[in-house]
């Protein structure tokens, strides 16, 4: 399958208010005219494309590696929903840190506004789903600190969410695209943009199309009996994971506390699928190395090793690359963009006007 990939090095900075204000304002307007042409669910498709989405960015006020463009970019998105609300044309949720956490009540309370409280469940498991396979089924190295939800009123979906590696201070972009998704665990991604490839020594990719045979296994090895399993696994003060330097997989390479603890737990809720074993509480990274240790012991089902991952200028940068933000122009560009979203509301609504005066005069008109 071919792969897209985007170089993302990090520069510090962050966005003044009074360029924030901008990136808001114009962030709305380009959306509005992106729905308003092409519908809600081609604006969805536009934000799950890493290359539009690093452009859209850029045209807001970021160079190609400013830090923040994902953070800020999505933020700029839900503040300007916030403002316009479901005039944007699609819905906003979630955002950085904390906020990220918020998403699943944001989605029901959107949800419920807009009428569609049925609607609900089903995307607050879809935002769960890509977060939890982003941060426990692929281990390439990056935590998870920011999760944005974009869906319109048809349920189309997306997600864009960011991880930080804290050794080489790169992020790593992570697309999902709701029409696209058949299998939460099986190449689920629309798209991953990153710096370079994993680390092959410490990755993991439970959802890559060759890792179906670990999954099964890794589900197996939840059935058998806990007492059995911990066994097998001398006791051991050691922290330590799995896949050390050495090759010999010893004692100390699983944390035996942490394994008996899930291992009681999945026995009293005893998944059928990988996708149920994930979606289970308390079943994160740490856990899923330790079951694919043991999957690949017990089965000979290694997990995946690959690397899932696969600009332009308008503004100038914030941080003064390739050139300072023309206010000026930026000014001109946000009123001439809110003037367009204008005039193409006033004319659809003249047509809609127009289309009922005819179907008035028709009434009126004697059929002979």
């Amino acid at each position: 399958m071919y792969r897209r990939t985007a170089q993302l090095p990090l520069h510090g900075g962050q966005a003044p208010p009074w360029l924030f204000q901008r990136m808001t304002r114009l962030a709305g307007a380009i959306s509005q005219m992106v729905v308003i042409e092409f519908g809600p669910a081609e604006l969805i498709r536009r934000l799950a494309d890493p290359w539009w989405f690093q452009a859209f960015g850029c045209v807001l006020g970021f160079d190609w590696h400013s830090s923040g463009l994902t953070t800020v970019t999505c933020g700029a998105l839900r503040q300007a929903y916030l403002h316009i609300g479901p005039e944007m044309g699609i819905h906003v949720a979630g955002g950085k840190g904390g906020t990220s956490r918020q998403t699943p009540i944001q989605i029901e309370n959107i949800a419920a506004r807009a009428g569609l409280p049925d609607a609900a469940r089903r995307l607050i498991y879809a935002s769960k789903m890509a977060a939890k396979v982003d941060s426990a089924a692929v281990q390439d190295g990056y935590d998870l600190y920011h999760h944005s939800f974009f869906f319109d009123n048809a349920m189309d979906w997306c997600v864009v969410q960011q991880g930080m590696n804290e050794k080489n201070k790169y992020a790593r972009r992570y697309h999902w695209l709701g029409e696209k998704v058949e299998d939460f665990v099986c190449e689920p991604h629309a798209a991953i943009a990153a710096e370079a490839p994993a680390d092959r020594q410490w990755m993991l990719n439970f959802v890559a199309a060759e890792s179906g045979p670990a999954r099964e296994a890794t589900v197996e090895v939840t059935r058998i009996d806990p007492a059995r399993i911990l066994k097998e696994i001398p006791k051991t003060d050691e922290p330590d994971l799995f896949l050390p330097r050495h090759h010999p997989v010893l004692a100390g390479d699983v944390n035996r506390r942490q394994l008996e603890k899930i291992a009681r737990t999945i026995d009293e809720n005893p998944p059928r699928t990988f996708e149920q074993l994930l979606g289970l509480s308390g079943v994160g990274a740490a856990t899923l190395r330790s079951l694919a240790l043991l999957a690949d012991l017990v089965y000979g089902r290694p997990v995946s090793r690959r690397d899932p991952a696969t600009f332009s200028y308008a503004h100038g940068g914030k941080d003064g690359h390739p050139f300072p933000v023309d206010r000026a122009t930026y000014d001109r560009n946000i009123g001439l963009l809110e003037e367009m979203v204008q005039k193409a509301r006033l004319e659809a609504a003249e047509k809609d006007n127009a289309l009922k005066r005819l179907q008035r005069f028709a009434m009126l008109v004697p059929i002979r």
